[in-house]
């Protein structure tokens, strides 16, 4: 069975074989659920642990090795990397150094604006410039650029880096070594968690310290990812969410629906699964990352919701963007420009299909109307107006962030809107107005489930390749219909998608309970035997992979 294991997923070595291990290859990146990470992180793993004594040997041994992960995944835009570590590492030590606050904002003020600079051409010229056409009907030619795996994740951290430097919030690192070892560590930098320098570095000067604890953890993350990711979302993925949200009008309305639904498990399972498996290997590197991910989807509202979803990206739009643009405190001009740009534009498209039809214009100006109410019909109508603000520019600039497509941008203002609304309503229902005894359990249960509906909601925009695409899926569900032998025949034609989904979801909403009892079981048995029970589900992941490894969703920000 190894044996057979081997040749399929390694092949016989060749000199070939062995230069496609160390030649980046756009079709096939450097990933955790793949036969040759698992190869290189293990003979990795032997040197780090003789290393462990070397603190500064060690860290350069793993800066190499992430620089190489990084090669594996982008190829010659390691360099990218490399440059943008060197300016921030000088310019942060120049934030510290100087006396002047002039020199200090100029410093932190370039930096920003080199990073974004970088972002922007890779994520967004194109966007601007397919806009810029369709505006004054131009041809400009499209740009050239392939986007960096990762550039949004280690922008931020180098973002994040600087600001708190600059706000005294920590001292810069003591050596270049320092902050690339911070900046580049590879189980996290092509998808996260974003790591905040703070939480980070100390980390580098304390002594190497891998407790049984650790890798007790580090293991279970490792085998619920791998699980998650390979077993659970590629499935669901390629058998039959991607086939629906292609074609949504060659399917049901029955198949759409599902489809959603599929998307909305298969997005958490892949993204929870990269989060796990990074803070697994992270673990046994003896270094402690943030959680990613709360059961995201056992929510009972929307601002609960983003308290437990992307938790590490959330929390660094909350204390770089939404304080910086003024948060509940006051109104800035950024704060203002994005929600009125893109009310103004939502307001355009309605006008602009008014001749065809008046429901785009009616949903542009209810959608306003709301978005205004939020604040007038508040108690302290100046503070919330500047609290509502101010969120909808975070949630659209966080849309923004995600991809250069009008899908995210009304994917972040759908989520922006919300939060408002949920705002609003809390001033007038706060819960302990809603504390019946008898009635709490059904409340939470509905809270749940309508938090869960309109995040699923949300996520079809996020998904269609366009919003064209997007519209035909809604409607599509519009139309859905109980009819029980065609919704038996389509569960019975899926049968292992729905099956995977079940599991999915019952994996996500099982009691915590169950989960610290699982969890204790696997940490009393042996250490040989929680190695072969990883050593199995890696058999398991490369046995049942249909169509070879898949990237990580979040790979493509």
């Amino acid at each position: 069975m190894l044996q057979e294991w081997f040749y399929k997923n390694i092949g016989k070595i060749t000199p070939e074989v062995v230069e496609k291990w160390f030649v980046y290859n756009e079709k096939e990146p450097l990933l955790f659920n793949t036969g040759l990470f698992l190869g290189l992180f293990l003979v990795f793993y032997f040197w780090y642990i003789l290393l462990r004594k070397a603190d500064t040997m060690r860290m350069v041994y793993v800066i190499l090795f992430s620089l190489f992960f990084y090669y594996k995944s982008s190829g010659i835009y390691f360099l990218l990397l490399l440059g943008s570590a060197v300016v921030d590492y000088n310019l942060g030590n120049l934030v510290h150094r100087t006396t002047s606050i002039i020199n200090k904002k100029l410093c932190l003020t370039f930096s920003i604006i080199l990073n974004l600079g970088f972002l922007g051409y890779f994520k967004y010229s194109n966007f601007l410039v397919d806009i810029t056409n369709n505006l004054t009907g131009g041809k400009l030619a499209f740009f050239d650029v392939i986007l960096p795996v990762g550039i949004s994740f280690y922008t931020f951290q180098s973002i994040s880096y600087i600001i708190e430097v600059y706000r005294k919030e920590i001292e810069p690192t003591k050596r270049f070594v320092d902050y690339l070892f911070f900046v580049s560590f590879f189980p996290q930098l092509v998808a996260g968690p974003i790591v905040r320098a703070k939480d980070f570095l100390p980390q580098i000067y304390q002594k190497l310290n891998v407790t049984q604890e650790d890798i007790n953890r580090a293991f279970l993350l490792i085998i619920g990812g791998l699980i998650k990711k390979t077993v659970i979302s590629d499935y669901i993925s390629l058998n039959f969410v991607d086939r629906v949200f292609d074609l949504p009008n060659s399917y049901t309305p029955f198949e759409n629906l599902m489809a959603s639904y599929g998307y909305t498990i298969q997005i958490y399972c892949d993204f929870s699964g990269y989060s796990d498996m990074a803070i697994g290997v992270a673990l046994l590197l003896g270094f402690k990352l943030p959680t990613n991910f709360r059961s995201p989807y056992k929510s009972t509202s929307i601002t609960d919701f983003w308290r437990r979803w992307h938790i590490s990206l959330s929390t660094w739009l909350k204390d770089f963007l939404y304080i910086s643009v003024g948060g509940n405190r006051y109104g800035t001009f950024a704060g203002f420009l994005f929600p009125g740009l893109f009310f103004f534009g939502l307001i355009l498209w309605g006008i602009s299909y008014s001749q065809t039809s008046t429901i785009p214009l009616i949903i542009a100006i209810a959608s306003t109307v709301i978005f205004i109410f939020t604040f007038l019909f508040s108690k302290e109508k100046e503070k919330t107006m500047y609290t509502n603000v101010n969120l909808m520019t975070t949630m659209l600039l966080g849309g923004l962030w995600h991809g250069a497509s009008l899908r995210f941008i009304i994917w972040g203002a759908l989520h922006g809107m919300a939060l408002a609304v949920h705002k609003i309503f809390l001033e007038y229902y706060p819960p302990t107005k809603r504390k019946i005894f008898f009635l709490t359990p059904f409340l939470k249960f509905f809270a749940i489930v309508v938090t869960f509906h309109f995040v699923a909601f949300c996520w079809i925009f996020f998904r269609a390749k366009d919003f064209t695409t997007a519209l035909q899926i809604i409607q599509n569900i519009g139309k859905v219909t109980f009819d029980f032998n065609q919704w038996l025949t389509i569960i019975q034609g899926y049968q292992n998608v729905f099956i995977l989904m079940f599991l999915g979801y019952f994996w996500h909403y099982i009691p915590e309970k169950v989960t610290v009892a699982i969890q204790n079981v696997f940490k009393a048995m042996p250490l040989i035997t929680r190695a072969i029970v990883l050593g199995l589900v890696f058999w398991l992941v490369f046995a049942t992979a249909a169509a070879g490894p898949q990237p990580f969703i979040y790979f493509q920000f």
